[in-house]
């Protein structure tokens, strides 16, 4: 009987233990606002050293949403995210030139201009883990580091890194990085992105998206920032430079990757960044790539035309041309969230879409969309038109829809009037939702596939 008593009360002690765990497991959730079971996973170590997580920085399941102070309704989320893109396309205007692993991506609507997609990165001896955004038109990747001034509490401890070490003047690499500068024979850089000031030192870590180490990887240890449109914890350059991620991790992944980015809304972790030619689709429509040498970051495709339903619009081809001396033709950017086409071709886009809905039809505005409707219209399909590829657009990527009126808008806009922006096309984020954009640089293609990821 004592031996029955002992057991039953081993027992009652294993199941309060569970409990107490399970508890602290569920306030630790909702401390952090991710009571959705499909949110749990993101926090789980990734074992599968091919895929890693991508969600949206505003969605219900993204740590960082806890930092806004106050929800936002459609339309202001909307006008805020078109807003964004002003200053997105300014960095862009900016940047003028002088193996395998399956990365979960996350959505990332509320890092204020920069990337909206955020992944999962490992950074330093032991790793410390930052949620770093993408960008596939920048060079050169920036971590906050400890001791920065106007930087967020999410910080890398190097001083707590074994593999940590400041890059010296005289290293080759000094001479990569934008506004090269000397403190006390460390290389220091300054830049700017979008309209907020990044300083620092060069420096070397190691550093892993899932499992695959990089040892020696150069980056920017932020130690100031002045202004708040940066991304919180850091940015993940997916250029063509010699400093980017792609460059850096050659010998790994041989300067080939792809992304699936899910909708901005979706709460779950299911977008993937592929690093390397293994596991990219083989059965996927591609577009030669371009280079153009005095915009070297850019992922510069060929766009011929524009179908809306199954007229091809009349655009001249001048606002579609490829020109290296002056900027002009069409990227595909990862931090933009609305496609931005040049002036002559947009008004041609837009003129077709609405005369598709009819001449009795009131065509309303939204902020800096021009093309809105209060009542039920028949939406015609769009397509984009590239060198030896088609891409016809399912109406969320094309659509503004509202969840609490009847509103809906025509989700792109005209490039900016400025003498850079003005001649550049720009493939953004919202039309590339659900998704897989490959891009194979030693095979000078881009790759678009449909891809549910959301």
């Amino acid at each position: 009987n004592h031996t029955k008593t002992q057991h039953k009360k081993s027992q009652m002690e294993g199941s309060i233990n569970i409990l107490s765990l399970s508890l602290l497991l569920i306030l630790s959730l909702a401390q952090g606002g991710l009571t959705n079971p499909n949110c749990a996973k993101f926090h789980q170590d990734n074992k599968d050293s091919s895929t890693l997580q991508v969600i949206h920085v505003d969605s219900p399941c993204s740590p960082l949403k806890q930092q806004n102070a106050h929800s936002l309704s459609w339309v202001d989320s909307v006008l805020q995210m078109q807003n964004k893109d002003t200053n997105r396309l300014q960095f862009l205007a900016s940047l003028v030139a002088a193996g395998r692993s399956f990365v979960p991506i996350v959505s990332g609507r509320q890092i204020l201009q920069t990337p909206t997609y955020i992944v999962r990165a490992k950074i330093g001896t032991p790793p410390q883990t930052l949620l770093v955004a993408l960008d596939n038109s920048n060079d050169f990747s920036w971590f906050p580091c400890g001791g920065c001034v106007g930087c967020s509490s999410n910080v890398l401890s190097y001083d707590k890194s074994t593999t940590f070490s400041n890059v010296s003047c005289e290293r080759a690499s000094c001479s990569l990085v934008p506004r090269r500068g000397c403190d006390a024979a460390t290389c220091t850089f300054n830049l700017t992105y979008g309209g907020s000031s990044v300083g620092g030192t060069l420096s070397s870590e190691t550093l892993a998206l899932a499992t695959d180490p990089i040892p020696e990887f150069l980056f920017g240890c932020v130690k100031k920032i002045s202004g708040s449109n940066t991304p919180p914890q850091g940015l993940l350059a997916l250029g063509r430079g010699s400093l980017s991620f792609i460059s850096q991790s050659e010998s790994l992944y041989k300067s080939t990757f792809s992304y699936c980015l899910p909708s901005y809304k979706s709460p779950n972790f299911s977008g993937t960044l592929r690093l390397g030619p293994n596991g990219q689709p083989q059965r996927i429509k591609t577009t030669p790539l371009l280079r153009n040498p005095r915009r070297s970051s850019f992922y510069y495709v060929n766009l011929v035309g524009v179908k809306v339903g199954k007229r091809i619009v009349d655009i001249p081809p001048s606002a579609f041309a490829f020109n290296s001396n002056t900027g002009a033709g069409t990227i595909i950017d990862s931090g933009t969230v609305f496609t931005r086409l040049v002036e002559p071709a947009y008004t041609a886009v837009r003129n077709e879409f609405r005369r598709r809905m009819g001449r009795n039809t009131t065509v309303t505005s939204l902020g800096g969309f021009d093309t809105c409707y209060t009542v039920p219209i028949t939406i015609p399909t769009i397509t984009l038109m590239f060198a030896g590829m088609n891409v016809t657009l399912p109406q969320d990527n094309f659509l503004i829809k509202s969840s609490s009126s009847s509103t809906t808008c025509l989700a792109m806009a005209a490039s900016p009037a400025d003498p850079v922006n003005s001649v550049l096309n720009v493939i953004a984020s919202w039309q590339q939702q659900n998704h897989r954009i490959l891009f194979d640089v030693p095979n000078s293609r881009v790759g678009v596939a449909r891809e549910t990821c959301s």
